[in-house]
């Protein structure tokens, strides 16, 4: 018997398994194959957009993805970094062999936490715990159970006119335990995402690509990295390293352009294709599209750029970044060949699209606990997303709530005014799922509040509480805490002296006299002003830590917008506080829209929030709601 039972070892059940043992429970991890833990099946990359900013949260709340990316990137980047903070994010390109073998050493590790090998046939509910039965007969059980099959569940691989039975290529695909699920009440659906072929980076003319480099000064995604980097110091010289990057040695990535010739190929071989032939029945992720499936919705676009990415330090395998595709083999190969720097391209691996089951939303909890089974918890692609890191943020909340579930203890639920973590949740227990769920920025509407560079200020008290955060971690975060908050009334109450000695000075990095007293705080909020320029100018501190002053900066420029989100916040957490009870009798209130009656009963929302979040309901609908509450005397939070 163990307290959590953890099935799958990609990065949602790597941050499950983890966090259970952290947080004292004895904890059994089952993967399919041992080899293949933390894999990254596609792009071996970290971060981007909301997916940066998931990473940070992951980091301040004690999980390991930060961490583990740290050790193990070839190449890391801030994005956007010419728009505003709430947008910029880092990204990395990950050594896919170290990064399953650094996180496969840390969790064999970790106390509590027991890693075996084995496909699971079925899941019973037995009494008041969940047996979990493999392919040999061999019986586990646990006091709850998480998911995170990833897309195991009845895979199949297709590649032109042949499909066949895979979780990935070269894994089994696991149709017992999708078969199992349907048989404890579960209605299953049906998903489609796919990757680009590799190939052979000797075979790549690199001079005819536009290189792209890793940042030039220290980036970590761990507000805490770890003291020792793995970083190969010879990577494959097969590789132009471009520019020497003193802090930390990397690698490239590797810009090119298709053409009217790519695309004249794949138009003409569009009969073959499994997409537009019937062949694939499940919905595919819109922000990722195939690239056949890009000419027929973008006729009008000349060319699409294909990111040529590096798969590792000693590995001659090449990641074709927006190549995704599941054309024959040999349209494939013509297709890159009509690139200039791919003329004599070999292919090492070729692109598939995969179909798998998924739980649809209106079966899950904010927590992630479905509502038919308690004790059984659902995170990663089975509940409908895409991405390492959507995957990894469920994960371990996933974890965390199973904890707190077998302690008896109230579960976490991260608000949409917390986290990304948390928007990402709500957006998948509220909403209907038309494609693979992709977390963006803009399905943040207070991603001013949600910036990477303020994840430990916001998560690490939690991560805390949650015991996955140490003493000496906390502590480091609320000195930070303090000193942001003591400089900010510090530069609020220290004025400019107008005249010519100040004019003289501001002169000199070419800005305009200041003709009336202001505070350093205003005159941060001008554009052109930073704490740098403050402290030249004599009225900023040289003995303040650099994450001291991002967030100085940040507070100073953007309080306007910040004060009126957190107006917002504070607006919409009245409806949060609504209690609907489990069970409320919605076919009662006479007055309610026929969608609306449906949504709610299928939804089951659990706030008066989220049913205002749900797609069809109507402010009206939710009125309604809240009068019905009231008579029924409902309580608050």
């Amino acid at each position: 018997m163990y307290d959590v039972i953890v099935i799958g070892a990609g990065h949602a059940g790597c941050e499950a398994a983890l966090a259970a043992a952290r947080m004292g429970c004895g904890t059994l991890l089952l993967t399919m194959n041992m080899d293949n833990v933390a894999l990254m099946p596609c792009n071996p990359s970290i971060g981007g957009p909301a997916k940066g900013h998931l990473v940070r949260e992951i980091d301040a709340l004690g999980g390991e993805m930060a961490c583990n990316t740290d050790k193990t990137f070839i190449q890391i980047r801030m994005l956007n970094t010419g728009k505003g903070p709430a947008v910029q994010a880092l990204r990395a390109q990950a050594d896919k062999k170290l990064y399953g073998l650094a996180m496969k050493h840390t969790l064999e590790s970790q106390p509590n936490l027991e890693l075996k090998q084995a496909l699971v046939e079925e899941l019973k509910l037995k009494g008041d715990h969940l047996e979990v039965r493999t392919n040999i007969a061999r019986l586990y059980e646990g006091k709850t159970v998480v998911v995170t099959t990833g897309t195991s569940l009845a895979g199949r691989v297709i590649v032109g006119e042949t499909a066949y039975a895979a979780g990935r290529a070269g894994e089994f695909a696991a149709y017992g335990l999708s078969q199992s699920l349907r048989n404890l009440g579960f209605t299953l659906g049906r998903l489609k995402t796919g990757t680009p072929p590799r190939i052979n980076a000797r075979s790549i003319d690199f001079s005819k690509t536009i290189i792209h480099e890793g940042s030039d000064v220290p980036l970590y995604f761990s507000f805490s990295p770890p003291e020792e980097h793995t970083c190969v110091a010879a990577p494959n010289p097969v590789f132009p390293l471009g520019k020497p990057i003193q802090w930390r040695q990397q690698l490239p990535c590797y810009l090119v352009y298709t053409n009217h010739r790519t695309h004249e190929i794949i138009r003409a071989n569009l009969h073959r294709a499994p997409l537009f032939i019937g062949l694939i029945k499940g919905i595919g992720p819109r922000y990722c599209p195939s690239i056949e499936d890009k000419i027929v919705r973008f006729a009008d676009k000349e060319k699409h750029g294909f990111f040529l990415e590096p798969e590792g330090w000693q590995t001659s395998e090449v990641y074709v970044q927006g190549a995704n595709t599941s054309l024959p083999e040999d349209v494939q190969l013509a297709m890159l060949r009509t690139i200039p720097a791919l003329e004599n391209a070999e292919m090492m691996r070729v692109g598939y699209a995969i179909e798998y089951d998924y739980v649809p939303p209106g079966q899950t909890q904010a927590t992630l606990e479905s509502k038919l089974i308690p004790g059984l918890f659902f995170a990663g692609q089975i509940n409908g997303t895409s991405g390492y890191e959507e995957a990894a943020g469920q994960g371990l909340i996933a974890g965390i709530n199973a904890v707190l579930k077998v302690k008896g203890k109230p579960p976490l639920v991260l608000h949409r005014d917390q986290a990304y973590i948390g928007v990402m949740i709500d957006d998948l227990v509220t909403r209907e799922l038309t494609e693979p769920y992709r977390l963006l920025t803009s399905r943040a509407e207070y991603r001013l509040l949600l910036r990477q560079d303020n994840a430990d200020l916001r998560l690490t008290p939690i991560g805390y509480k949650m015991g996955l955060v140490p003493e000496e971690r906390y502590q480091a975060i609320e000195e930070k805490r303090g000193a942001i908050a003591a400089e900010l009334k510090r530069v609020a109450k220290t004025y400019f002296a107008p005249g010519d000695k100040l004019d003289s000075m501001l002169a000199k990095y070419h800005l305009s006299p200041i003709d009336r007293s202001i505070s350093a705080l205003e005159f941060l909020r001008r554009p052109e002003a930073d704490y740098k320029l403050l402290t030249n100018l004599g009225y900023g501190r040289a003995d303040i830590a650099p994450e001291v002053v991002e967030q100085v900066e940040v507070e100073a420029k953007y309080q306007g917008y910040i004060e009126r989100q957190a107006a917002e916040v504070e607006r919409v957490r009245r409806l949060e506080e609504w209690i609907i009870p489990q069970g409320f009798d919605y076919d009662a209130v006479t007055s309610f829209r026929k969608e609306a009656r449906e949504k709610l009963k299928r939804f089951q929302p659990a706030t008066l929030g989220q049913a205002s979040r749900i797609y069809g309901v109507t402010p009206a609908d939710v009125a309604v709601l809240l009068v019905n509450l009231e008579k029924a005397k409902c309580t608050k939070m």
